[in-house]
């Protein structure tokens, strides 16, 4: 009879302890991690035909002629668990390289890796590195309308490394704030920081959003940043949207004689995005940029872009024509003569998973 006791406490002990574990598992295990990518690659012809380094190509990535390039391989892994998330977005190829143009000279690269804790539903903290929240244009080409990049986006900043807090306003409006290394430097030891900040806002039904973008520091001991970025969308139907983007960069450079002079560039950008059918769209940006200081190098640049996106599932093949039209002879028409003007055609193809 003890036995048979025994023998069943045993039995019950067990089911207790099994039903224990998993109850307990059901409480602790957390989700799967979220593994997504892309590639991209794509063929350029300028038609000036340069030889020479950057073949007309004063933006970034495309700086090829007549020449099938690759682009970036992209994997990124993304983990939430209660509270708290991580990300870690990787990057290969010379998209990255140039991204990452602070790092070592490398085709692999880290494009992301921040993590992040929300104590409530209305405040989110990260630390780490992310892309910027300037601009219009990101890095991954296939969230990009436009295969080529505009002037705004190569001359703004690429990403930042620090601390944030992202904080909910009530409705669509959210504040960040956050500190971080100078632009674009993912490690900055005894360097100054940088204040970053985004007010952003929207309509009731997503069809308008507004970002107010804010960035200013001293980035090194002969430079003094400061830059204000606008960026606006409106979904006017499920066919036609617009997109704008203005910013201008104030800056104080400091000479050998240890004097101070001040530079400034402005630009805007208006995105026509028209998609007429679920496999077919288009997209004009035109880009206008104020150089007046020829701080970048150029006195004053439109751009006008038609790029078509031709769409088979996560695949989508970009032909688009560009022209750039500068105030001063900065490119090449052959080896020995410059012009003022240029016209590029690109064929680019992105997937993504």
């Amino acid at each position: 009879m003890l036995q048979k006791l025994s023998a069943t406490s045993i039995g019950l002990l067990c089911l207790t302890m099994s039903f224990a574990q998993s109850t307990d598992s059901s409480k602790k295990t957390p989700p799967p991690v979220t593994i997504t990518g892309s590639v991209d690659a794509y063929y350029r012809f300028n038609f000036n035909n340069p030889k020479t380094f950057p073949y007309n190509s004063p933006t970034s990535f495309t700086h090829s002629s007549n020449s099938f390039e690759l682009g970036m391989a992209s994997i990124r892994a993304d983990h939430s668990f209660g509270k708290v998330s991580v990300t870690a977005d990787l990057g290969f190829g010379t998209r990255a390289e140039e991204f990452a143009y602070n790092d070592a000279n490398t085709r692999f690269a880290i494009k992301q890796l921040f993590v992040t804790y929300a104590p409530s539903a209305s405040v989110k903290f990260t630390l780490g590195t992310w892309g910027t929240h300037v601009g219009y244009e990101v890095l991954d080409a296939y969230l990009n309308r436009n295969y080529s990049m505009s002037y705004m986006f190569t001359n703004g900043p690429f990403s930042h490394t620090g601390i944030k807090a992202d904080i909910s306003l009530g409705g669509k409006s959210a504040l960040m704030i956050g500190i971080a290394n100078p632009t674009d430097y993912r490690s900055a030891p005894n360097m100054p920081k940088s204040v970053i900040a985004q007010l952003s806002t929207g309509s009731k039904d997503d069809k308008f959003k507004l970002y107010l973008n804010f960035v200013d520091g001293k980035q090194t001991d002969n430079k003094n940043l400061l830059q204000g970025d606008l960026v606006a969308t409106y979904a006017a139907s499920s066919k036609f949207s617009l997109g704008f983007n203005a910013t201008l960069q104030s800056l104080s450079l400091k000479d050998t004689a240890s004097n101070w002079n001040t530079a400034k560039w402005w630009g805007a950008a208006l995105y026509l995005n028209f998609d007429p059918a679920s496999w077919f769209g288009m997209t004009l940006r035109g880009e206008y940029i104020n150089d007046d200081d020829q701080y970048l190098g150029f006195k004053n640049v439109f751009a006008p872009t038609l790029s078509f996106n031709f769409k088979v599932d996560n695949l989508t093949i970009i032909p688009e024509f560009r022209l750039d039209n500068a105030g001063n002879s900065v490119f090449y028409k052959n080896e020995t003569e410059t012009t003022k003007s240029t016209g590029s055609f690109i064929l680019a193809a992105t997937y993504h998973f």
